[in-house]
């Protein structure tokens, strides 16, 4: 049985690939996780040996294809994520703007960013482009998951611009706001010049699933209730085609 601190080196080889980081060079990997060279390259032999890594050429490796099954099987256990993603596409093409699904991590506390699309957005760059984790307390889609699941302020809730909300009494007005309009708008609070809504998506009980969100430039949050407007249909329309039924 692998050893807690075996499985947790493997971890952290995987997640250094993203979407800036398709392949790793060894001494690259090594310096950005802080391993020795040595220990690294028995991990990385060993993640090949389970199809999780391939090389790609001399010293380097990337992803590999057993991943695929893995997330498939994972999708796959997840009948709401094919109606969901569907969804957040037509809002992305509706609204012209960067739109995602995200997730509550209950163990960790982490909302967990596990879809976008960028179909027909226009406009300049806006957070949330390539970001796999979201600041819950400064994130639309963050902030609706915590509110909405009760949870307190983050403790890694350090300011990212003048806007974010690192008060906890501040935090506990906007939580009981945002489940009022069972929707979260956020101005300027991640990163300057970029705002964002979120809805939730629901299952038949009632239990929120994922947020359904977007990420625009600030000035555009003068159609905010336009844009409120196609996230909540779309969002309604894939919780009624689980079973939830309002009221």
């Amino acid at each position: 049985m692998p050893s807690p601190s075996l499985l947790s080196g493997a971890v952290d080889v995987l997640t250094a690939f993203d979407a800036d980081h398709t392949d790793w060079r060894l001494s690259d990997l090594s310096r950005h996780l802080g391993v020795p060279t040595s220990t690294l390259h028995e991990q990385l032999l060993a993640l090949c040996g389970t199809g999780l890594l391939l090389r790609a050429g001399r010293g380097r490796y990337r992803l590999g294809w057993r991943l695929l099954k893995l997330s498939s099987a994972l999708y796959g256990s997840l009948p709401w994520y094919g109606p969901a993603h569907s969804a957040m596409e037509r809002v992305a093409r509706a609204g012209h703007a960067l739109s995602f699904l995200s997730v509550l991590d209950a163990a960790s506390g982490r909302v967990l960013c596990i879809a976008r699309s960028v179909q027909g957005r226009d406009g300049p760059p806006v957070a949330g482009e390539l970001d796999f984790e979201l600041p819950g307390h400064a994130s639309a889609s963050g902030k609706l998951l915590l509110a909405l699941s009760g949870a307190p302020l983050p403790d890694t809730h350090a300011a990212l611009t003048g806007n974010t909300v690192t008060d906890p009494a501040t935090w506990l007005r906007q939580a009981a706001r945002i489940r009022a309009q069972d929707a979260a708008v956020t101005r300027d609070e991640w990163a300057a010049g970029t705002s964002g809504l979120a809805v939730p998506v629901r299952d038949g009980t009632g239990q929120v699933l994922a947020a359904l969100g977007v990420s625009l430039p600030t000035a555009r949050l003068r159609d905010q209730e336009g844009l409120l407007r196609v996230l909540r249909d779309e969002a309604d329309a894939v919780s009624w085609s689980l079973g939830w039924r309002p009221g």
